[in-house]
């Protein structure tokens, strides 16, 4: 690997996911690949489902800190094949959800790999004091890629990330 490429994996892999700041799109497993070839780098970005609106953003900061650190010819491509999934979230990633108080999915994503369409069925821990004693409020949270729910034990609610 040159140092090139190197240097623009670093720099795409540090860019911080629009909707959830606290990740890095490596952490969230949205950045796919970086390619580089005479000098042009190329940074593939898979997002966490195809309607995903903040993909335009995702690319622009890709775009605008390659280009920052000095790289003057830069694409940011989209591959959805194969497909995001919450298997691609990192364990650093997974560990800085817990700790901005959001669930992360379960390790092994939904059962055959395929977007679980009913109640999640697994045991969720709160984010907060740890309690498997909680209950799913709504499939819909603050993003399209969350769920709301509260701990019956400490009684806060809290964001779930959705297993895909």
């Amino acid at each position: 690997m040159s140092t090139v490429l190197e240097r623009a994996r670093e720099v795409a892999a540090a860019v911080p996911d629009p909707e959830l700041p606290m990740l890095t799109l490596a952490d969230l497993g949205v950045l796919a690949d970086v390619e580089e070839t005479d000098g042009r780098v190329t940074a593939w970005l898979t997002p966490t489902y195809s309607g995903c609106p903040a993909v335009a953003e995702m690319a622009a900061d890709v775009a605008r800190r390659l280009r920052a650190a000095g790289f003057a010819e830069v694409e940011v491509r989209l591959r959805i094949d194969p497909p995001w999934s919450s298997d691609r979230i990192s364990a650093e990633g997974r560990r800085k959800l817990a700790e901005a108080g959001i669930a992360p999915p379960a390790p092994g994503g939904a059962p055959g790999g395929l977007l679980r369409l009913g109640p999640t069925r697994r045991a969720v821990a709160c984010p907060q004091c740890g309690s498997e004693d909680t209950e799913e409020l709504s499939r819909f949270g603050s993003t399209a890629c969350k769920s709301l729910w509260r701990c019956r034990s400490c009684r806060e609610p809290f964001d779930r990330i959705k297993e895909i």
